[in-house]
């Protein structure tokens, strides 16, 4: 196909014709093309099949990454291995697109690749790659591999997403109305716009819209303003002139920070997560106004739909049956990595998402007394499963990871499993009766893992954070920690109020409804899947990307 003045292809809905290049470092659009590492690119893959979907007049703008984000293996002792291996996309379409890129001073070569919507349901994505031969090996390795630990190859992606993506959206003829930032990782198109309008910033302001996704400062991602000027990151201009238009005069480069002072309009990613942002980024001058676009996830990809069959039809029979067989299915995965056999009868929670400081993958196990006494509880027996992949140069994630498999060594009824891809992460819904979320409050800006959990027959129950206040009524959808005076709190006064909260709950009320009264824990578990249903479906929220940030 012809890839000169490119348009989507396929009718474009009148709501939504105005064109809108979507830049992310990661898009988890389907199993086979493993170029993402979690939430964010879960969020941008139901963003582009919601936006296929809704027939919206948008691309997406990625990377091509050689090695995805890792594999991740074990080692003889079942501890975690981190594994590179090249992967294969015999789908994708070479769009015979190539140009050259400044970075480090120095031309280097990208090629350009194509996902046909067709293929997985999605709006169109084209993706960039700097593995050809015509580059020396450094250059090759930027598309390597995603978040790669190496600063200078990191803000290198930096660039290839942010200007060798504005310069791609040139090349196609596309002439977006708005380049939207999904996270900060792109904000080195601002530079190319900046130079492509004569200096204008103003006429760059209403080209540009952002998503932010980090509710805390210190996770923003931020680099030395000499090492960016070096890597050829602000297309020519120099650090005092860079320091003057951007309004930062400290010798760290702020990705959030300047997005947000270019950007006409910008939004977080859950109710409370825009009031966190306001609260954070207010202090600083000239910000662009931060909205709220709650994240969701795509309904059609994600949930399953014989269970929805049974419940629209009234048939709790049917429900029960086909989500005894969903966890049996899963099970078979469990028993074939660990060698343990969990049982469809017996009530199953999960925890299953990115291994994370602040996300406290082990909280129950801390308590090793209360834990042991769940574990081996006759009258009400619990099995319980982790699977989640640790940023694979975060040792203390890597190690809690370890602690866990370690632990489950002790328990017939505690598994751990590898390879936390969208595949898994839909067998590990499916396994679950009860979805737990312990993160920190407020460090989640969304958390949307609960709600394909949701979509599959999972009763959520977590921390007050995130998505999870416009969500959970407790014991009518969901069961909920009660928010307290976190605020007031050292970390760990923190984690000893949510630990005794979450067994409190569980010995109390999960437990004992599971057991004793199984029809009301099924009506629960119907109001989450009713609920979930339309409210948090990316549909709705591709829908309010027009409505609330595209044309407010």
């Amino acid at each position: 196909m012809s890839f000169t003045n490119f348009s989507v292809p396929y009718p474009v809905d009148e709501p939504y014709k105005k064109r809108i290049a979507y830049f992310s470092m990661e898009f988890a659009t389907h199993q086979p093309l493993k170029i993402y590492s979690g939430g964010l690119g879960f969020l941008a893959g139901s963003h582009l099949r919601s936006a296929y979907e809704l027939r919206q007049n948008l691309i997406g703008i990625g990377i091509l990454w050689k090695y995805g984000y890792y594999d991740q293996e074990r080692n003889q002792d079942q501890t975690l291995d981190v594994a590179w291996n090249e992967k294969q996309y015999s789908f994708l379409e070479d769009t015979g697109i190539k140009f050259q890129i400044n970075i480090h001073e120095h031309p280097v070569w990208v090629k350009v690749f194509y996902l046909n919507p067709e293929t997985f349901k999605t709006a169109p994505l084209f993706l960039l790659s700097t593995d050809v031969p015509e580059n020396d090996y450094v250059s090759q390795t930027i598309s390597h591999r995603l978040y790669d630990a190496n600063v200078a190859t990191k803000v290198a992606q930096f660039i290839l997403l942010g200007v060798g993506g504005a310069k791609l959206v040139d090349l196609l003829g596309f002439d977006p109305e708005l380049y939207h930032l999904n996270e900060a990782h792109a904000v080195s198109s601002v530079f190319y716009l900046y130079n492509k309008y004569n200096n204008d910033i103003d006429e760059v302001r209403k080209k540009l819209v952002f998503t932010t996704h980090t509710p805390e400062e210190a996770g923003n991602e931020k680099h030395d303003i000499y090492l960016c000027h070096k890597m050829s990151y602000f297309c020519g201009l120099s650090v005092d002139d860079v320091k003057k238009l951007t309004g930062n005069s400290s010798d760290q480069f702020n990705h959030s920070l300047t997005a947000l002072r270019f950007a006409r309009l910008a939004n977080g990613v859950s109710q409370l997560h825009g009031h966190v942002s306001r609260a954070l980024w207010g202090k600083h001058e000239n910000i662009c106004p931060i909205i709220s676009i709650t994240n969701a996830q795509n309904w059609k990809y994600w949930a399953d739909k014989q269970l929805y069959k049974f419940l629209e039809a009234g048939d709790d029979y049917g429900i029960d049956d086909r989500k005894k067989y969903l966890k049996k299915r899963a099970f078979e995965i469990v028993a074939d990595q660990t060698g343990k056999i969990f049982s469809p009868d017996i009530f199953t929670i999960v925890w299953a998402r990115r291994f994370a400081g602040y996300k406290r993958a082990g909280l129950l196990t801390t308590d090793e007394e209360r834990f042991d006494k769940l574990m081996n509880n006759s009258k009400y027996p619990v099995q319980i499963i982790w699977a989640g992949k640790p940023y694979p140069v975060d040792h203390p994630a890597i190690s809690e990871f370890n602690q866990l498999v370690h632990l489950s060594k002790q328990y017939k009824n505690m598994a751990v499993v590898a390879g936390y891809e969208l595949s898994l992460s839909k067998r590990m819904k499916q396994a679950s009766d009860a979805w737990l979320n312990n993160p920190r409050v407020p460090r989640e800006a969304s958390g949307t893992s609960g709600m394909t959990a949701a979509m599959n027959g999972a009763v959520n129950f977590s921390t007050d954070d995130g998505w999870i206040p416009e969500f959970i009524n407790h014991g009518h959808n969901g069961f909920v920690v009660p928010k307290a005076d976190y605020a007031n709190m050292v970390v760990h006064e923190q984690d000893e109020y949510d630990l005794g909260k979450l067994y409190e709950i569980l010995e109390k009320e999960i437990l004992p409804l599971y057991y004793e009264n199984y029809d009301t824990w099924r009506q629960v578990m119907k109001n989450g899947m009713r609920d979930v249903r339309f409210q948090f479906d990316s549909n709705r929220m591709a829908h309010e990307y027009y409505q609330l940030l595209y044309n407010p």
